[in-house]
């Protein structure tokens, strides 16, 4: 059976009208962050370190492979994989494209169908066999002083609500970005596992290197005991001599198992990062010292911008607010809804199917808000006061991920001088110790001249290697502040989210690539 012309027509004006519509609404353009020319801290780098072009791409995605330690390249591995907050935030990921597939549903038409039979009767007829009835055709017998009749019926049914004013492209422009703001937020949160690792990691290998600093130097005390126990035999020295001496071999033996208190508390930590119980990790002992590593290019403070995933986190925050405020817009103007249904209605099974027992039926209801007090326009407000918020807060990220770079630069910068001088102050201590242990030997001087020389000394190394356990946490955290190997490439593109296309052309709005995918970061910044 033809359809009739002037349901053709209404078709014809209803997709002419959706080709021509457009998403009200504002089109996001990315704010303007405050940015220097350059790091400051950057001007004088420490020996060893680097400042390098914008473009420069020397970091690594497996940024700790620069400490060039197999035992942190393998704990590394395993963050992604077992890490229970990156595995949580990877389910919030999850959820998000979800909910952009969920949206953009709605941009294309519901169908539904339906079959139905009965047989029905009265008086002394044939019982009712089922109840439901979508035709009105007939078939009455009688028998038994009753009737009976059969119904049958097949139809599907659409319902559609064109997305005329763009109300739904924003809602799904503004799930992608929220998916996109999830991606980056999932891959800070790895970040910020990765960094906290490696620090407990280099902090644990720093405890093995004071614990052999401690083990040495009562190795030494040992030999100014037994010097000191040899004098007294021979009646040079007292007991007052002998007992200081002992008294400072048992404070570098306890010193020495205190650090195991620290080392116990640092390889926990390290087990809950990569998803495992205390009891199943152990981290042996090593007398290699950790080296501290020359730092890839720090670039421009632009960079950041692409680098550091929390800044595209807030970036992609404020495209899903702008979004927000054309769907807030898109409920000033009618919505129309489109119904239509086809089937079939027999009293008869066999002829159910043919032209004859076709029905139809298309309508359009244009409906809108009249009056609603101010309420509409107190949506757009709010959308628009949501924006100026996460403009705000981008900003305020973009300031914080300087700053950090900075507070990390300057720490190593300064750490650096303060660790030469500090190493002269070893040296210097430790000849002091020698020369004052043999003028003991020599009799010209007394032990406690040794006791204070040696305190000195075991000082002054234990300030030397606290310096390099903040030299390399500073060089990890400065890592971290750049965004490790992260850039905005790694985020999912807006099309990869928006896998189907429109059901006309036309109908996608603002091309996705063009208002929200990464490259926008990527072209903006450079």
């Amino acid at each position: 059976m033809k359809t009739p012309a002037s349901v053709r027509a209404a078709t014809v004006s209803v997709a002419a009208l959706i080709l021509s519509a457009c998403a009200v609404g504002p089109n996001y353009q990315r704010p303007d962050a405050p940015l220097s020319a350059a790091f400051k801290e950057a001007a004088k780098p420490p020996k060893g370190w680097k400042v390098g072009a914008p473009d420069d791409t020397a970091m690594p995605a497996a940024w700790w492979t620069i400490y060039n330690d197999p035992v942190l390249d393998a704990l590394e591995a395993q963050v992604a994989v077992n890490n229970q907050n990156v595995r949580a935030y990877q389910a919030a990921y999850a959820q998000a494209r979800a909910v952009v597939q969920e949206a953009r549903s709605s941009l294309f038409p519901t169908l539904s169908g339906s079959g139905s039979g009965t047989r029905s009767g009265s008086g002394g007829g044939d019982k009712v066999v089922s109840g439901t009835s979508t035709g009105t055709g007939t078939v009455v017998s009688t028998g038994g002083g009753g009737t009976a009749s059969n119904e049958f019926g097949l139809s599907a049914k659409g319902t559609w609500t064109p997305d005329i004013w763009g109300g739904t492209r924003r809602t799904v422009e503004g799930d992608i970005a929220s998916a996109q703001a999830s991606a980056a937020e999932l891959a800070y949160t790895q970040l910020t596992a990765q960094s906290t690792l490696a620090s407990n990691y280099l902090q644990l290998r720093v405890a093995d290197e004071l614990r052999a600093l401690y083990d040495q130097t009562a190795a030494s005390y040992q030999a100014a005991l037994t010097i000191t126990q040899n004098q007294s035999a021979a009646g040079i020295a007292g007991p007052p001599d002998v007992a200081s001496a002992e008294a400072q071999l048992r404070i570098a033996q306890a010193q020495a198992i205190s650090v195991g208190v620290t080392r116990a508390q640092l390889e926990h930590a390290i087990a809950v990062l990569i998803g495992k119980p205390p009891a199943e990790v152990s981290i042996k002992p090593v007398s290699r010292r950790v080296k501290i590593p020359a730092i890839p290019a720090t670039g421009v403070p632009s960079t950041l911008l692409e680098r550091r995933p929390d800044v595209a986190q807030a970036e992609r925050q404020m495209a899903q607010a702008n979004a927000q405020i054309g769907v807030a817009i898109a409920n000033f103007f009618p919505d129309l809804t489109l119904n239509g249904s086809y089937g079939f209605d027999s009293a008869s099974l066999s002829k159910l199917l043919q032209a004859s027992s076709s029905v139809w039926s298309f309508a359009g209801t244009l409906a809108g808000t009249l009056l609603d007090a101010g309420g509409r326009t107190a949506q757009v407000d709010a959308a628009r006061a949501s924006y100026d918020q996460t403009v705000a807060n981008y900003r305020q990220t973009v300031l914080t991920a300087i700053q950090g770079v900075e507070d990390e630069l300057a720490t190593l910068r300064i750490r650096a001088r303060q660790a030469a001088v500090q190493d002269q102050a070893v040296t210097a201590a430790r000849q002091a110790e020698a020369l004052t242990l043999n003028q003991y030997k020599a009799g010209t001087v007394a032990y406690s001249s040794v006791i204070t020389a040696q305190q000195t000394a075991l000082s002054a190394a234990v300030t030397a290697v606290n310096i390099r356990q903040e030299r390399l946490t500073a060089s990890v955290s400065l890592i971290e502040a750049l965004g490790g190997g992260w850039t905005t490439a790694d985020l999912p593109s807006a099309k990869s989210l928006d896998t189907n296309a429109p059901p006309f052309p036309g109908m996608g709005g603002t091309k996705p690539d063009a208002a929200t995918a990464p490259t926008t970061l990527s072209k903006a910044s450079k």
